[in-house]
This record gives C-alpha cells, sequence and structure tokens, in this order.
C-alpha cells in the first residue's frame, strides 16, 4: 500500500480558505449588523412621527370640545408648550370656556415634552381663524356652536437624522383643520 504524502507546497492550503471564509462572514455579518441599526433609527423615527400625529389629533379633540373657547380665540398660541400654571377653577368647579381652553393647552404642553424629544427644538402653535361672515360677538356664540372657521396647527421637533449618523435635523408637522 501506497501513502501519498501533500507536497510542501499545498500544505496550509485549507487554512488560508478557512482563513479567507471567515474574513468574508465576517464583512457580511458587520453588513448586518449596519442595516439593523439604520432599521432601529427608520422605526424610532417613524414611532416620533406617530406620536406627533397622536398629539395633534388629541388637541384637534380638546377644540371640538370646547367651541366657545375657539370662537374666543382660546387656543390661539404660537409658543407651545406653554409655560403657564393650571386655571384655579381646575379641579374645584365649573370652568368658563376660555379656562378650559388654558387647561388644554396646559395638558397638552405636557404631552408634547412628555412624548416627543426634549433635548432639541419643540415648538408647536396653533391660529385658528373664522371664515368670512361667520358670527364674532360672544352673543352669537351659543346661536353657532361649530367653528366654521380653519385652525392651523404646526408641530416642530428634533429628530435623528437616518441618512447622516448623530446629526439632528428639525421635522415639521402642519396642519389644516376645521374643529
Amino acid at each position: 500500500m501506497n501513502i501519498q504524502r501533500p507536497s510542501m507546497r499545498t500544505r496550509g492550503f485549507t487554512l488560508i480558505e478557512v482563513l479567507i471564509a471567515v474574513l468574508i462572514f465576517s464583512v457580511g455579518l458587520l453588513g448586518m449588523a449596519g442595516i439593523m441599526i439604520l432599521s432601529v433609527q427608520s422605526n424610532h423615527a417613524g414611532f416620533q412621527r406617530t406620536q406627533v400625529s397622536v398629539l395633534a389629533q388629541n388637541m384637534a379633540d380638546r377644540m371640538r370640545a370646547n367651541p366657545i373657547g375657539i370662537w374666543d380665540g382660546g387656543y390661539n398660541n404660537a409658543f407651545y408648550p406653554v409655560a403657564t400654571a393650571e386655571p384655579a377653577c381646575y379641579p374645584a368647579g365649573p370652568c368658563s370656556p376660555d379656562n378650559v381652553a388654558t387647561h388644554d393647552q396646559v395638558q397638552w404642553s405636557q404631552l408634547l415634552t412628555t412624548f416627543l424629544p426634549s433635548d432639541g427644538l419643540l415648538d408647536a402653535n396653533i391660529l385658528c381663524t373664522p371664515a368670512a361672515g361667520s358670527p364674532v360677538t360672544p352673543a352669537q356664540y351659543p346661536l353657532r356652536p361649530p367653528y366654521d372657521g380653519t385652525c392651523a396647527m404646526t408641530i416642530t421637533w428634533t429628530e435623528q437624522s437616518v441618512a447622516i449618523k448623530g446629526v439632528a435635523s428639525a421635522q415639521t408637522f402642519a396642519w389644516v383643520f376645521q374643529p
């Protein structure tokens, strides 16, 4: 029986193949890790945008529940989150429509600072304008409780950029609606 020995030129060739395979596998894993990080960042950005949408709808619902407060301009504010305190009537008893609007502003401001990142820009504003020819005197409010004008809401916050790692960018949600 004749046993063949590998020649000196082919020794260690399998070890080099294994090392190359490990290198290629490592590069593939690093690529997958990068894709996972990008996926998490994109998911977080989508979560924040969903939060903004829910918060905007929350304030619109609060406004719909207080049409006289809208007619009085109680929700018009260019500087949210507000730093005012709760009205004196809360929680003691019934409040005027303007006090309800102040309460809604304070509550919504707390929601903004809780659910949106506060480490950068966080700004919101609401401006309601009545339709032309609509009643504007307080005596006429009960005759026409639904607000027939439109309100413009803008929320701006800072979001970590997915495209450029670590760079924050301002995102804006703008909505024109009829409460």
